[in-house]
């Protein structure tokens, strides 16, 4: 049996794994990403799981961006020690393998694609809310990079352009209405009290920037504290917390009915911390569809949350690999 080896990076985790043909993880592990020397911890992962196993044959990156494929570097802004980094060519070396490089959300659609909640499908959107908002296309079944690497950035579609001026410089993305922070934000300036419901709850989930993440930001503790909050409150009621979930979903509802209508979609896979909140997100989201979508084509794009969970970006980071192994024979 031949493996590959996968590989996802973000700023608060760096994740590896060899993965078979059919999708199967051999071993995994994972490590917090270091704020300098991130090669360094970066070889220590791939030894610590290719270590006195079998030889992968390539390896596969999904990292969080901006990327510049054709240079093969990137330059995370959650990352301040990488730059215009050349991580194609450093991993390349320290392998001694092909090395193929996407951004981590187009690795989250594409593995969503391959074995997950978008399986087959012949235009998917994979969406990650979390931190951040990024997104991925897969069409029949190649993903869609762009020129430079950076396509699928959904979170910087502008859904109002009267409106908030987004951390990017626009004015009225996604981001900016649907994202974790921005979600408990807008609660809290509109009378929410956090922990109204009950204590808080301290465990990842609803925004941990690293939940198959394209993130840019690392959230403090207590601003990812919040957006838990947030979920648990609007789920008991809470008026303002239900709003700003209601608020978001008609955010992310007009971005999917854009890009439905741009590239004729037929599912839609939304991952990411927020995603966890499950009803209060998914069930505005339905309902804020069934309004701003018109045409029928628009209309009949399914809408699913993911099922591969923080797997999907290292399994589409293994389909790159693949891909790139067959096509080489």
């Amino acid at each position: 049996m031949t493996f590959v080896l996968a590989i996802d990076i973000g700023g608060t985790k760096l994740a590896a794994a060899l993965v078979d043909e059919a999708g199967s993880m051999l071993r995994s592990a994972t490590r917090p990403t270091p704020r300098a020397e991130v090669m360094v911890a970066l070889a220590a992962l791939v030894e610590e799981v290719t270590g006195g196993g079998p030889a992968p044959e390539a390896v596969g990156i999904g990292c969080a961006g901006p990327l510049d494929l054709a240079a093969g570097t990137v330059s995370p802004v959650n990352m301040p020690s990488w730059r215009g980094f050349p991580l194609r060519d450093e991993v390349r070396k320290l392998t001694g393998l092909p090395t193929m490089l996407a951004g981590d959300a187009q690795c989250m659609a594409l593995g969503e694609h391959w074995l997950g909640a978008g399986r087959g499908s012949s235009a998917l959107l994979g969406i990650v809310v979390s931190t951040g908002i990024g997104g991925g296309l897969v069409i029949d079944g190649v993903p869609l990079l762009g020129p430079n690497g950076n396509a699928g950035h959904v979170g910087h579609m502008s859904i109002d352009p009267y409106g908030e001026r987004c951390e990017c410089g626009g004015r009225g993305c996604v981001e900016r209405y649907s994202s974790g922070p921005n979600l408990a934000r807008w609660a809290l300036a509109n009378g929410w009290t956090p922990g109204a419901h009950g204590p808080a709850d301290t465990r990842d989930g609803t925004t941990d920037a690293r939940e198959g993440s394209a993130d840019t930001r690392v959230l403090a503790p207590d601003v990812a504290a919040d957006a838990r909050a947030l979920a648990r409150d609007a789920a008991a009621g809470d008026p303002v917390a239900v709003a700003a979930f209601e608020r978001g979903a008609r955010a992310l509802a007009g971005m999917i009915a854009s890009t439905a209508a741009a590239v004729e979609l037929t599912k839609v896979v939304i991952g990411g911390g927020v995603s966890a909140a499950g009803p209060v997100l998914f069930d505005p989201l339905a309902r804020a569809l069934d309004d701003v979508a018109g045409l029928a084509f628009v209309r009949a794009v399914e809408v699913e949350p993911t099922t591969l969970g923080v797997r999907a970006a290292l399994a589409g980071a293994a389909k790159l690999a693949w891909d790139h192994s067959r096509s080489a024979v």
